[in-house]
C-alpha cells in the first residue's frame, strides 16, 4: 500500500530570545492501505536533514507520523539549527566533521631551571647559592587540553596503540615539536537509525595536551659517580678534621659533557626524549576552522 496525495495541515515557529529558533510543519496523508510508517515519513517530503521551506538555517531533526487509521495519518515534522551549523551539517553519523573542544589547566610538573631576573628571556639551572643542585622543586606550568572526538566505521586500535604517549615530531597547530603529547584514545560502539537506515559506528575520541616547556626531560648533567681518565669513579668530599678522610658525597655533583667533575659555573641541562615522535597532522588533520 502507498500513498495516494498529501496536504499541508499548517506550520508553526517559536523562537525565544537568546536561544535557538523551532518551528513544525504538519501534514496529512491519505493512503489506499496499511502503510509503512517509513514511507508515509519519506512522502511528506522531509527527511533528516532537508531544510525548512522557510528558514533556511533550520534543518528537518524529528518526524513523527500518527496514523488513524489504514487509510489516514498524520506526521509533524520538526526544524531547528544543528549545534554546528546547516554548513556542516551531516544526516549519516561518518560523513559528520570531527568535534575539536580545547579547555586549559595548571599542572605541577619538576624542574631544574628558573627565569632570572625580570622577563622569560634568561633562563638558568636551579642551583642553591653554592652550586649545589636543587632537587624535587616542583612549579605549575599552564597546560592546554585538546579533545577530538569523531565517528569511525571501526576502532583504530592499530593507530591509538602507535600515537598514545607519543610527541608531535613537526610542527603542529603553531607549536614547536614534542610541545604536543597524546594521553590516549577512547571509543564506544554505537547504533543510529538515520532516515530509515540503521547505522552503526564507533564514537572515538583522542586527547592531547601541550605544554609550552614541551614534553621532553630536562635533567642536570649530574650524579654520584664521574670519569677519571675513563675510569669510573665516586664523587669523594673532604669529612672533617682532624682526619679529613675522602668520604662519598652525599649530594650529586655537577659533571662536564665529558663525565668529568666541573668544577665551575652553572651545571649542564640535558634534554632527553624518552616518548617516540609521529606527525601529528597525519592522525589527527587539523582543526575544522
Amino acid at each position: 500500500m502507498a500513498v495516494v496525495s498529501t496536504r499541508e495541515l499548517g506550520r508553526s515557529f517559536s523562537h525565544r530570545f537568546g536561544e535557538s529558533p523551532t518551528a513544525q510543519i504538519r501534514i496529512a496523508f491519505l493512503l489506499d492501505g496499511a502503510t509503512p510508517t517509513q514511507s508515509i515519513i519519506s512522502s511528506g517530503g522531509y527527511v533528516h536533514g532537508t531544510p525548512h521551506p522557510e528558514y533556511a538555517y533550520m534543518l528537518c531533526t524529528d518526524g513523527q507520523v500518527t496514523e488513524s487509521s489504514a487509510y489516514q495519518a498524520e506526521a509533524v515534522y520538526s526544524f531547528a539549527t544543528p549545534a554546528v551549523g546547516t554548513a556542516g551539517f551531516e544526516a549519516s553519523p561518518l560523513a559528520r566533521d570531527d568535534v575539536w573542544s580545547f579547555s586549559t589547566s595548571g599542572v605541577a610538573v619538576p624542574t631544574f631551571r628558573y627565569y632570572n631576573g625580570t622577563g622569560n628571556a634568561d633562563i638558568k639551572p636551579l642551583v642553591n647559592s653554592a652550586g649545589d643542585i636543587i632537587e624535587g622543586a616542583q612549579a605549575i606550568e599552564g597546560e592546554l587540553r585538546l579533545t577530538i572526538a569523531g565517528n569511525r566505521a571501526t576502532f583504530p586500535a592499530a593507530n591509538a596503540i602507535a600515537v598514545t604517549g607519543a610527541l608531535n615530531a613537526d610542527s603542529y597547530l603553531g607549536a614547536a615539536p614534542y610541545q604536543w603529547q597524546c594521553l590516549g584514545i577512547s571509543g564506544q560502539q554505537t547504533t543510529e537509525v538515520v532516515n530509515g537506515f540503521q547505522v552503526t559506528y564507533w564514537q572515538v575520541a583522542a586527547e592531547l595536551t601541550y605544554k609550552p616547556s614541551g614534553y621532553q626531560l630536562y635533567l642536570p648533567n649530574a650524579g654520584w659517580n664521574y670519569l677519571d681518565g675513563g675510569v669510573l669513579k665516586r664523587a669523594t668530599v673532604k669529612g672533617p678534621p682532624p682526619d679529613n678522610d675522602d668520604i662519598p658525597s652525599a649530594n650529586v655533583v655537577k659533571l662536564t659533557a665529558g663525565g668529568a667533575i666541573q668544577t665551575s659555573g652553572d651545571p649542564i641541562i640535558l634534554q632527553r626524549r624518552v616518548n617516540p615522535a609521529v606527525n601529528f597532522a597525519t592522525y589527527f588533520g587539523t582543526p575544522p576552522f
